[in-house]
Order: C-alpha cells, then structure tokens, then sequence
C-alpha cells in the first residue's frame, strides 16, 4: 500500500531490504515529525496514523492547517531541485509510525527498479499537472470561487478539514479582491454552515463541499 513501491514483485521488495538502511520510528501525539524549511534528505512514509500539516508564509501573513492519514509518503517532491526543504512542519496527531530511507540509498538502490522510477515519476507529474491546473483559475471567477481556489492552489489534498489563520484585508490582497467582499463571502459560507469564523481564523469541517459551490452558478 505504501506509495512509490506499489506494483514492486515480493522478490524485488526483499532484495531492496537486503540492500537498503530502512528506519523505522515512532511519534506520539503532538510529537514532530519534521519542522517546515529543514533539510529534505530522506523519504519518509507514514504507515500508519493521522499527522497535521502546517503551513506557514511568513511573507504573505497566514498560516493554514490539515491534516493527513496513512498510508502517505511526506513531500517526495522536496527530495530535489533548487530548493530541497520542507515546506511544511508535520506533527503526529494520533501516535504515529514511519518508515524513512535516505537520500543516498534512493540514488544509489532504489532508483534502479523501473517500479519505483515510474512510481516516482508519476507522482511528481501528477502533481505538477494538478498545480498548473490550479494556477489558471486562481485569480479567476467571483470572490467566492477566488478564495476556494485560494484554499486548493495551497492545500495538500482538495477534502477533509482545513484551517487558515489569516487577516481578512490580507486574503484579499492576495486574492486582488476587495476586503468588504472577502467578509461578505466569509459570512455568507459561515451561514451555510460551511465554515466557521474565528478571530482573524476560519475552519472548514469539509473542504470537498465547498468546493462544490465552484460548479453553482448562484
């Protein structure tokens, strides 16, 4: 189940043991696993239990929150280019086990199986094409569907609960709206019953069904 080794045959996976330094390691609940802008040296996949992510621009003012089960794999995207750093801190919600392989042992042993390239591969793709798609409706639409789209470019995974801690006046900077629309917006979603509003904070229980007003054209 665990991304990157799906479709490897048993005896593949047993010669990569054979070869391969794996670490194994244990979090209990509110225990880090990894701090946002840290060197990104190994692979780390989570095998089981429930881990937050918090995101944290210092420049543009806000902070958002989510959270992820297992199985998953934590940024393998950050593993190379120009900037390999984390760019999230990750903290064990519920107690948490991972399983992590260095960077060394990715290019000297596991990039020799053509599963795992392709695996790789694809996710990294997946990913690219999924942002690129993001980024065309950014700034597109009304203020409703600009702050989803806000929410979709920056979050992980497109469900599940979301928090962001940020000032009304700067969402909408960042979204080229108006604050008078960002609050009205904000309050009207809050009426639905699908957010609730904190001071300079807003919750989504549920990101997939705000999304859904996207497809609304009221």
């Amino acid at each position: 189940q665990l991304p990157l080794f799906q479709g490897m045959s048993k005896f593949d996976f047993t010669d990569i043991l054979e070869k391969v330094k794996i670490h194994f390691n244990k979090y209990e609940p509110g225990s880090c696993l990894v701090r946002q802008d840290t060197p990104c040296n190994q692979l780390i996949f989570v095998l089981d239990g429930e881990v937050q992510i918090e995101s944290n621009d210092k420049t543009h003012k806000y902070t958002l929150w989510e959270n992820f089960k297992s199985p998953n794999v934590i940024e393998p995207y950050s593993l190379f280019g120009m900037r390999p750093y984390f760019t999230a801190s990750y903290t064990a919600v519920t107690e948490v086990n991972t399983l992590n392989i260095d960077k060394s042992y990715i290019l000297n042993e596991l990039c020799r199986y053509e599963v795992f390239n392709l695996n790789y591969m694809n996710m990294l793709s997946n990913r690219s094409q999924v942002i690129y798609n993001k980024l065309w409706n950014s700034h597109i639409g009304k203020t409703r569907d600009k702050i989803i789209n806000f929410l979709l470019l920056r979050c992980m995974t497109p469900y599940g609960a979301k928090k962001l801690s940020i000032r009304m006046e700067d969402l909408a900077r960042l979204i080229d709206d108006t604050r008078i629309n960002v609050s009205n917006v904000l309050n009207d979603l809050q009426n639905r019953g699908l957010i609730q509003l904190g001071r300079r904070t807003f919750s989504i229980p549920e990101l997939r069904e705000v999304v859904l007003l996207l497809d609304k054209k009221d």
